[in-house]
């Protein structure tokens, strides 16, 4: 039976009481029976001020959308936005707490902007002299398998800080710690690790429920999706925002299906099958316009590797669609979206075989497994 890492703070009782304690979460923040961590540090301490990562505490923002500065309705404490403006919490808001907490349930992805969340925060602690404290939680993908390449810095950005691939294999516990250490930021933290949970585990294998992290990716199985498809959103490709599937379904309204599940054929990628699919976005890209597209079914996690699919799909779809573009960047980059995701221009400016790229991905996973191994918290 696993116990979260908040279903284990009455053992480090210590950190927390007579503090004044922040806490980052949203509303994976819970333990087994739902009990909010919200509700269980203010129980055994002084809640002071809650910070907010993309898509708001409570989980009733869009993906992009800003917030301002808060009263939360059901604590009376201060809600600060850190996916805006300001992605640090600043002088002022570290002020009035002795604890910062970050309880959120991760989707292994380097480009879920949570983990940068957290890392910033642990800058902060460095730099305000502050305490931090992670309550672990499974990695859904399990802690085993790393998939990808590692990101350049020349394409860092908030979907992509830190030279890791884009599965990582980590829990958020490890990866504060990988962070903390790899990345010189040395801040005072503590890590309350899970009990009971071993790193083949994927999510479904520890029969915790699954709140869902963010408004587009609603099962376990999106994530999966997420990992292979999450890069259309650098593309005019619509990855299923807007639809009942999104990242599993993806289209456009210039897209062929049959073209597309012909050449995939050629890859027998494993774990996985598609179906042709029509869709109508209701909001996002070509909303209200009628796609044709496919609808990705993951039938294999173990075998399932979602990034080398997702760079096949955009090979191939890029090969027979002449209509198929890269978004331009935001105001606020350079780079397009696209390569930012990606963590690399290779693909969008062909800079290798796809072979080769293949290859180079492999070769950028095994560099990363013999890195991550000194941080490992639990046992295969």
């Amino acid at each position: 039976m696993i116990k979260l890492g908040i279903e284990r703070i009455h053992e480090y009782k210590s950190l927390f009481e007579g503090k004044r304690i922040g806490l980052i979460t949203n509303p994976t923040g819970v333990d087994a029976n739902f009990k909010s961590t919200i509700e269980i540090l203010h129980e055994i301490g002084t809640l002071v001020s809650l910070f907010s990562p993309e898509h708001g505490v409570r989980g009733n923002v869009q993906a992009g959308v800003k917030l301002d500065p808060y009263v939360d309705p059901e604590t009376n404490a201060m809600v600060y936005s850190l996916y805006g403006e300001t992605r640090k919490p600043t002088a002022e808001m570290m002020a009035d707490i002795d604890v910062l907490c970050f309880d959120i349930q991760d989707v292994g992805a380097r480009f879920y902007t949570f983990i940068y969340t957290m890392a910033f925060a642990l800058e902060a602690c460095k730099l305000y002299q502050k305490k931090m404290v992670v309550f672990d939680r499974p990695n859904p993908l399990g802690g085993v398998a790393v998939e990808g390449n590692l990101l350049d810095l020349n394409f860092r950005s908030f979907v992509g800080y830190y030279s890791i691939p884009q599965r990582y294999g980590l829990t958020i516990g490890e990866l504060a710690n990988f962070f903390n250490e790899t990345e010189g930021i040395h801040a005072d933290l503590t890590v309350i690790p899970m009990s009971g949970y071993r790193r083949s585990m994927n999510f479904k294998d520890t029969g915790l429920p699954f709140v869902l992290p963010s408004p587009n990716i609603p099962t376990i199985d999106t994530i999966y999706a997420y990992m292979a498809t999450c890069y259309f959103e650098g593309t005019n490709l619509s990855e299923g925002r807007g639809t009942t599937k999104p990242f599993q379904i993806f289209g456009a309204p210039w897209f062929n299906s049959k073209l597309t599940i012909e050449a995939l054929k050629a890859y027998d990628l494993p774990g996985v099958q598609f179906r042709k699919h029509y869709f109508t976005p209701v909001f996002s890209k070509h909303a209200n316009v009628l796609c044709e597209g496919l609808e990705m079914f993951v039938q294999d996690v173990h075998a399932f590797e979602p990034v080398k699919t997702g760079v096949i799909l955009i090979h191939i779809i890029r090969q027979l669609h002449p209509e198929f573009q890269f978004i331009q960047p935001p105001k606020t980059s350079q780079n397009l979206f696209f390569n930012l995701l990606m963590g690399t221009d290779i693909i969008e400016k062909n800079r290798l075989s796809l072979a080769d790229l293949l290859t180079k991905m492999e070769a950028d996973s095994k560099r990363f497994m013999t890195m991550k191994e000194r941080y490992h918290l639990y046992d295969v």
